[in-house]
């Protein structure tokens, strides 16, 4: 298990109890993980994904989980023929519970992979290891060995495109206007303030920001909504400590609401 998901545990565990499946009840009582394939794009792309099936009352988690969850993390480095991978995250829901919140998913998730083959014509070899957690009234640390030769001659696959389409709609998509933020240092870190004009996303929004460095997170956004307004507050702080520079046009800024989501990425001097 890499240090990224230790750590993460290390944090969670101060709010829910983790756990080492018994042998009566192993991982797979609460995960299901397979490999789908989903052929040629064409734009000469390889497409796969991980399915992740949960038993009924377990979830897993986004990429950015909140107050109290871990994001899957995944080592790639045994894989063959792979150049530029990436990994499209549907909409996650948010959930409350013992007075925290997470951002993940239940029931089942498709996580699809687009991969840029190396050398055109030749197999794409997916090998290597995803971390994850899975979480009901118990929280499981659970790792998974991933080795797949993915078939580029498959037909479309319904669940890849079905996840693609579930995916939060960019900011031209979801009709933003602007997006600025202001930055003020703070005795840990640095506080961000995002001024965002898009139309209602529906219900309770909640922002969550996501800066570009992986030794930076932000903690749970204070959001609310003026008008066609979002208004959202957080603060960054360096894992690392000490003083760090900010990217504002790097900042990554997905609004989940009822209805839909939105990535935003970048902001403006505000």
């Amino acid at each position: 298990m890499n240090r990224t998901l230790l750590g993460a545990l290390a944090i969670a565990s101060l709010s829910f109890s983790w756990a080492v499946p018994s042998r009566a009840a192993g991982l797979d009582d609460f995960v299901q993980v397979d490999i789908l394939d989903g052929g040629m794009t064409a734009r000469g792309t390889v497409l796969g994904a991980i399915r992740l099936t949960l038993a009924d009352g377990w979830k897993t988690y986004w990429r950015a989980p909140g107050e109290a969850g871990i994001p899957p993390s995944f080592n790639w480095s045994g894989s063959r023929n792979v150049g530029e991978l990436t990994i499209t995250w549907p909409a996650p829901h948010v959930f409350e519970q013992s007075g925290l919140r997470s951002i993940g998913y239940k029931d089942q998730v498709v996580l699809p992979i687009e991969i840029t083959p190396r050398k055109a014509g030749q197999p794409v070899r997916l090998k290597g290891e995803m971390d994850f957690g899975v979480c009901k009234d118990i929280c499981v640390p659970a790792s998974r060995n991933i080795d797949h030769t993915l078939d580029a001659n498959a037909p479309r696959n319904p669940a890849i495109a079905a996840a693609l389409a579930q995916r939060p709609y960019s900011a031209s998509e979801a009709g933003v206007r602007s997006a600025t933020c202001r930055l003020m240092p703070t005795g840990n870190g640095m506080q961000i303030e995002a001024e965002i004009t898009l139309p209602h996303t529906g219900g309770s929004e909640l922002a969550v920001f996501e800066p570009s460095d992986p030794t930076l997170r932000a903690t749970e956004a204070e959001t609310r909504r003026q008008g066609n307004t979002l208004y959202a507050r957080s603060e960054i702080l360096n894992a690392a400590g000490g003083a760090f520079a900010l990217d504002r046009s790097q900042m990554r800024i997905t609004v989940l609401g009822s209805k839909h989501a939105v990535d935003i990425l970048g902001c403006l001097p505000g």
